[in-house]
């Protein structure tokens, strides 16, 4: 099992930045890919960020230039720093891992932190 913590989120105009991080706990050592996704109100949830354990990175074309997403192993902690904030942002963030062992593949989620962009 794996257990997502997620801090950050919160009220900012729009132009503005917030930070997120997510620690990770348990079975952490077979956690292969970390991510950041949303739900916005009335919409299915979309895939914000990703990263693997190597660093290598993916976004969604929505975010790309203005949301970077890093990783600090040794903390077993991600972290998603977004600017240049839209109100499209807005929504429920959730903090994702995958982990793989011999057995098959897991999803984990965090239990989600809310981001609001006023105009």
């Amino acid at each position: 099992q794996v257990q997502l913590v997620e801090s950050g989120g919160g009220l900012v105009q729009a132009g503005g930045s917030l930070g997120l991080s997510c620690t990770a706990s348990g079975s952490i050592f077979s956690i292969n890919l970390m991510g950041w996704y949303r739900q916005a109100p009335g919409k299915q949830r979309e895939l914000v960020a990703t990263i693997t354990t190597y660093g290598t990175t993916a976004y969604a074309d929505s975010v790309k230039g203005r949301f970077t997403i890093s990783r600090a192993n040794a903390k077993n902690t991600v972290y998603l720093q977004m600017n240049s904030l839209k109100p499209e942002d807005t929504g429920v963030y959730y903090c994702n891992a995958v982990r793989s062992d011999g057995l098959g593949t897991y999803t984990y989620w965090g239990q989600g932190t809310q981001v609001t962009v006023s105009s």
